[in-house]
This record gives structure tokens, sequence and C-alpha cells, in this order.
């Protein structure tokens, strides 16, 4: 089992050596605004999954709120972070999850089309345009203008890749949930260089 708290830190110090450092600091002042905000806005345990069905990648509607399941929110596919992160879940997560009959489902606002770059992955990868089941969960956030040209240079265009004029992203975030479709963990990153533990996951997956 690798440890996902060190290959991040090793991503960050990386991605510090390569982005300019004017973009750095943009991006370090968005993330920390958010912060302490979405304690306030996000589900809790103990309340339903939203009832969505959700297209993958080969258009397949999946309904989410069909447990027990992990549900793994991501950014997309351009996110070093997010890649990282699950590709850990595959190797921490995903063979004890089989052995307890759990789905994995991990769910960005990418185009249906533009999550087959995550195509590697043995789960289950849905797209939640617009934002939908981000939103009413209260996990999603929308970036300030001022960080448009720092993200365009880094990733390319948001709004292109996600089909949508509104430039809204999930935070990165893990749900648990029971076999009647009620959350029973949430655990919210509004620093995207933070993921939950694997640990932390298989801990409350068998807590149910």
């Amino acid at each position: 089992m690798g440890d996902l708290h060190t290959d991040l830190a090793e991503l960050r110090g990386s991605v510090a050596s390569h982005v300019p450092a004017e973009i750095a600091e943009v991006l370090k002042a968005d993330r920390e605004k958010f912060v302490g905000m979405v304690a306030e806005t996000a589900a809790k345990p103990g309340t339903a999954m939203p009832d969505l069905a959700l297209p993958d990648a080969n258009g397949a509607k999946v309904p989410v709120a069909t447990g027990p399941a992990v549900v793994v929110f991501y950014r997309g596919a351009w996110c070093p972070y997010c890649n990282l992160a699950l590709r850990a879940y595959q190797r921490d997560v995903l063979p004890e999850l089989e052995n307890l009959g759990v789905k994995l489902i991990a769910v960005s606002p990418q185009l249906p089309d533009g999550s087959l770059s995550t195509k590697e992955l043995e789960f289950t990868v849905l797209s939640d345009v617009g934002n939908e089941l981000g939103r009413a969960l209260g996990i999603t956030f929308r970036l300030a203008p001022e960080t448009k040209p720092a993200f365009d240079t880094l990733i390319g265009d948001v709004e292109k890749i996600n089909g949508e004029p509104e430039w809204e992203l999930p935070y990165p975030t893990v749900l648990v949930v029971d076999r009647d479709g009620v959350i029973r963990y949430i655990d919210v990153h509004p620093d995207y260089t933070t993921r939950t533990d694997p640990a932390d996951v298989l801990a409350a997956v068998k807590a149910l």
C-alpha cells in the first residue's frame, strides 16, 4: 500500500517548481478562500443521497443513490491531484470494497467523452454535467474570474472541458452511502491538494 499523503506532498513540490510564481499565488489564494466555507453548505451524514442517474463514459445512465457505495468527486482528468488520488483509491481501496460488495464510483463535471482519459480505472466513472449532483450536495464552488487566466494557462479551457458556460467545480469529496441510499460519511476538501486517506474511506465503509 502506498502513502497517498506522501505522494500528494511530492506532487505539491513538483507543481510548485514548475508553475510560474504569479500563477501559484493566484491559485493558493483561491484555495484558501474556500476553506471553512464548505462546512455550512455540504450535505450531512444521515441525509439521503440525491436520487440522480449520471452518464458513464459510454452514455449509459447509472444511479448514484444505490448503495452500498463509495462516491468520489474529483475536479477532472486534467487535475494531477485527482489522478493521483483516483489511482490510490484503485490500488488501496477498491480490492477491499470488492470483497465487501461495495461499489466505487468516481464523479466529475467533465463531459463523458472527456472522462475517457480515466479509462485505465477499473471502477465506474460518471459525468455530473452542469454539477447537478454536486450542487445538490452543497460541494461545488464558482471559480473567481481572476483565476481563469491562471487555469487557462495550466490546463486549457474548463468551459470547453465541462461543456458548461458556468465556471463551477466540485470540491474533492468522498461519500459513503449505505444500502438504503443514506449518506453515512462525507469528507470535503476545499484545498484540492489534499485528499481523504484510503484508510479513512475503508474505516467508514466498515462502520456501515
